[in-house]
């Protein structure tokens, strides 16, 4: 889908995450407000390193009490089992009906080697997220079954065609996977692969790997230098670099209402925090922000995550997003029901289709 000018619509997503909060409604009413400005996807953090909900189930939760934005969870991977988590993301997907997605990330304190038992700390991040990307490639690889292999005949007995199924021999750098996905293939095909690419060990892994990377950046100059690399990265290794939405991430506190945003916020970039930059002001000066930096050809799009979620995200799609579809700049509709469709992505192809036996 395009604009009114030409170029493809900017994509729109958000963090829903709330700090110490357990009760399910309060996830499912973030969702449901994102999904009635026609984000793309919603964000939902994960770690082991700090008390909260299990993001995948908490979404799992969103999903029948939403019908059309992506529902995109953290799930580390240094710790979890590839073959579990694939399963649980298609499932995910299953669910959602093609709404799922994945933001890879990993762990690397002591605390959180301590908690599962089974292996050392590796301080090296590069080493973390070249195993990240190897987690990612057979997960996709063991969904690959083939789309009719369900048969679910429950006069004969039969519910699988074992023909259609296909197994997967990958050993990494800390894993061997061998065998087959016991969840059909998700709607989606892969379900689509999250990345905050903003430091250097994670980029060649979003590049290789994502389908939407995460860059934090103070100033359009500087997002733009990550996002050429990222393409340039994504096309040496045999991807299309337009196969791949780079997006801005940003903290957003409005809760300074139609208050002009404080200088180094608005019209001179965001600043610089421990948390990351932060934008504050008001949700008009955001969309002015949002616009510039779209259509001078910095990003794809924007991951907002509000300061105080329920305040900051209601101003978000009320204020910045209406505006910035009265512009043209944003949808106004889905104009499908996938994840993929809302990121104008296409559905991989099964790399066995055509293929007889398992392999």
């Amino acid at each position: 889908m395009t604009s009114s000018h030409g170029r493809r619509l900017l994509h729109l997503a958000a963090a829903v995450d709330q700090r110490a909060v357990y009760d399910a409604d309060s996830y499912v009413a973030l969702a449901r407000l994102a999904e009635r400005g026609c984000l793309d996807f919603v964000t939902l953090d994960d770690s082991f390193s700090r008390p909260g909900p299990d993001a995948l189930g908490v979404l799992s939760r969103v999903a029948p009490a939403t019908s059309r934005v992506g529902l995109v969870p953290t799930v580390t991977t240094t710790h979890t089992e590839p073959f579990q988590a694939q399963a649980a993301v298609a499932t995910l997907d299953r669910v959602s009906r093609g709404r799922a997605g994945r933001r890879l990330d990993v762990s690397a304190t002591e605390g959180e080697v301590r908690l599962f038992g089974r292996r050392n700390a590796d301080p090296a991040a590069e080493a973390l997220w070249q195993e990240a990307g190897e987690v990612a490639d057979p997960a996709a690889k063991s969904g690959d079954g083939r789309d009719d292999a369900g048969i679910r005949d429950v006069a004969t007995g039969r519910f699988v065609d074992r023909a259609q199924l296909h197994h997967v021999d990958s050993t990494g750098s800390a894993f061997s996977v061998t065998g087959r996905s016991i969840v059909p293939r998700p709607p989606q095909g892969h379900p689509v692969r999250v990345v905050d690419a903003t430091e250097g060990p994670a980029r060649r892994t979003a590049a290789r790997y994502a389908d939407v990377a995460l860059v934090q950046a103070v100033g359009p100059a500087q997002l733009a230098a990550v996002r050429d690399q990222l393409r340039e990265t994504a096309s040496a290794f045999g991807r299309d670099p337009d196969d791949l939405r780079v997006l801005a991430s940003l903290v957003v506190d409005l809760g300074g209402g139609e208050y002009a945003a404080e200088p180094g916020h608005g019209g001179g970039g965001p600043r610089r925090t421990p948390q990351g930059p932060l934008y504050r002001g008001g949700p008009v000066d955001l969309a002015e922000l949002i616009g510039a930096w779209y259509t001078d050809g910095m990003t794809d799009g924007f991951h907002l995550i509000p300061a105080e979620p329920r305040r900051d995200l209601e101003r978000l799609v009320n204020g910045t997003v209406s505006l910035l579809q009265h512009r043209g700049l944003f949808r106004t509709f889905y104009p499908g029901s996938t994840l993929r469709e809302h990121l104008g992505l296409p559905r991989p192809a099964n790399q066995y289709a055509g293929t007889g036996g398992a392999s």
